[in-house]
C-alpha cells in the first residue's frame, strides 16, 4: 500500500543512516525510506552493507552508499563514526541532501552531526530516531554518555519509538529537549491472518499447536526462557516450537532443548525469508525479552492475528495489551509464561478473540500511513529549525 501525493511540501532528498542487518531498527529505517521514495522523494541509504531488505531490489528514487572502514594497527577498532561522517558528507555535497535521518544515536547521529559541520554549502536538517540500546545500553555507558547526549541535543528533531524509551532518554541521559514518540509501524498487508496448511505441516502435525519465537538470539532475548516454557507446556499438551533467527544464544537454547527432552519437538529455523507466512501459521507467539524498546516482532505477530505472551520489559506493554491482545508477564517468570500460554492454548475461543483484537489493534493503532505522515511532519519541523539556525 502506497500513500498518494508527495508527503512533503516540495521534492526532498533524504539520506538515511542505518544498520543494514536484520534487526528491527534496520527494518524500520528501510521501510520508511522506501515509502518516501515511492512518494517521489530521493532517498540515499548509507550503511556498512546493503540493507537486507534492499538486496535484489532496484526501486526508483533509491540509492545505496556503502561505508568502507580501514583497519590500522595503531587503533584497536575501525574508525566507524569517522568513516560514516566522511561518506555522508560526500553524499550531502554530491546530491544536495535536505534531511539526514539517523536511526540510532551512536554512531549514526554522531556521524550525522559531524558530517553537517564538515560540508560546504547548505547544511541539511538532522533527524535522529532512538530505537533502544543506542540509549538504554550504549548511551548510558560512561564511555559514550557525553557523545550520545551531544548527538541527541545537536539534532534538529528527535523521535523515540515508545514512551518508555523517550522517558529513559530524558531521565537517564539528562537530555534537555523535546523527544517526540512515533511508534514503529507494521505492513498489515504483508503481515495478515491467513492459512498456509502446507507450511504449517513443516513444523507441526494437524493435532498439535504451534508456538513461535523470532529474535536475534542475543542474551537480552532470553531464548532459554522460551525453551523452558515450551518444555513445561509440552508436558501437558501436544505442542511444537519453531525458533526463528540466529545469534550467540542459539547453541545454548538448542542444548537446553536436548537436556529437557524436547529437541525432537523444537525446530531451529535460522533465517526465514518468508517470515510473514510462518508468522500467520502460529497459534501463539512468545517474547520473554529482558529489554525491548518497542518489540516490532510482537507487532508483526499481532498483525498476523496471533496473540502474544510477552514480558513487561520496556515498551512491550505499549504494544501488547494485557488481557486484550495477549498477556504480559514479569521478565524471567517462566512459571508465569507457562500459565499465560497454557490458558490461551487450552481455550480456543479466548485465543481466537485475542487474535482478532491483536489484528485490529495493529491495523488501527500502528498503521503505516499514519506513522509515515508523522515522520513527514517531523522532517518539515526539523528543516524549519535548521533554516533558522536552531
Amino acid at each position: 500500500m502506497t500513500l498518494t501525493g508527495p508527503l512533503l511540501p516540495r521534492p526532498t532528498t533524504i539520506a538515511v543512516l542505518l544498520h543494514g542487518g536484520a534487526g528491527g531498527s534496520g527494518v524500520v529505517a528501510t521501510e520508511l525510506g522506501l515509502r518516501f521514495a515511492q512518494a517521489g522523494h530521493a532517498v540515499h541509504f548509507i550503511s556498512a552493507r546493503v540493507p537486507f531488505r534492499l538486496v535484489d531490489r532496484s526501486d526508483a528514487n533509491v540509492w545505496v552508499h556503502q561505508v568502507e572502514t580501514m583497519a590500522y594497527p595503531l587503533f584497536d577498532a575501525p574508525l566507524t563514526t569517522l568513516a560514516q561522517a566522511s561518506k555522508l558528507a560526500e553524499v550531502i555535497e554530491t546530491y544536495g541532501v535536505d534531511v539526514v535521518h539517523a536511526h540510532y544515536a551512536v554512531p549514526h547521529a554522531t556521524a550525522a552531526v559531524l558530517a553537517r559541520e564538515m560540508v560546504e554549502g547548505p547544511r541539511p536538517a538532522v533527524v535522529t530516531t532512538l530505537h533502544g540500546t543506542d540509549v538504554t545500553l550504549i548511551g548510558i555507558d560512561r564511555a559514550y554518555l557525553r557523545a550520545t547526549r551531544h548527538a541527541v541535543n545537536a539534532s534538529d528533531a528527535v523521535t523515540a519509538v515508545s514512551r518508555h524509551l523517550r522517558d529513559h532518554t530524558l531521565n537517564e541521559l539528562g537530555v534537555q529537549r523535546e523527544v517526540e514518540v512515533i511508534p514503529n509501524a507494521v505492513d498489515v498487508e504483508r503481515f495478515r491472518p491467513g492459512p498456509d496448511p502446507d507450511l504449517r505441516r513443516r513444523f507441526a502435525r494437524d493435532d498439535e499447536m504451534l508456538l513461535l519465537h523470532v529474535s536475534n538470539f542475543r542474551p537480552v532475548k532470553r531464548t532459554c526462557d522460551v525453551v523452558r516454557t515450551f518444555a513445561a507446556l509440552r508436558a501437558e499438551r501436544p505442542v511444537r516450537l519453531a525458533m526463528v533467527g540466529d545469534g550467540p544464544e542459539r547453541h545454548k537454547a538448542a542444548e537446553l532443548a536436548r537436556s529437557l527432552g524436547v529437541d525432537d519437538a523444537t525446530t531451529f529455523v535460522g533465517a526465514f525469508p518468508r517470515i510473514e507466512a510462518l508468522m500467520r501459521t502460529a497459534d501463539l507467539f512468545l517474547l520473554p525479552s529482558a529489554q525491548e524498546a518497542f518489540g516490532l516482532v510482537a507487532l508483526e505477530a499481532m498483525a498476523s492475528g496471533v496473540p502474544v505472551v510477552a514480558s513487561d520489559a520496556g515498551g512491550l506493554p505499549e504494544v501488547v495489551l494485557d488481557g486484550a491482545t495477549g498477556r504480559i508477564v514479569p521478565v524471567g517468570d517462566v512459571d508465569g509464561f507457562t500459565r499465560a500460554a497454557g490458558e490461551l492454548l487450552d481455550d480456543d475461543e479466548l485465543r481466537a478473540r485475542m487474535g482478532r483484537a491483536a489484528r485490529r489493534r495493529a491495523v488501527v493503532d500502528f498503521a503505516e500511513d499514519d506513522v509515515v505522515r508523522a515522520y513527514a511532519r517531523t522532517y518539515v519541523v526539523a528543516s524549519e529549525r535548521a533554516a533558522q539556525g536552531r
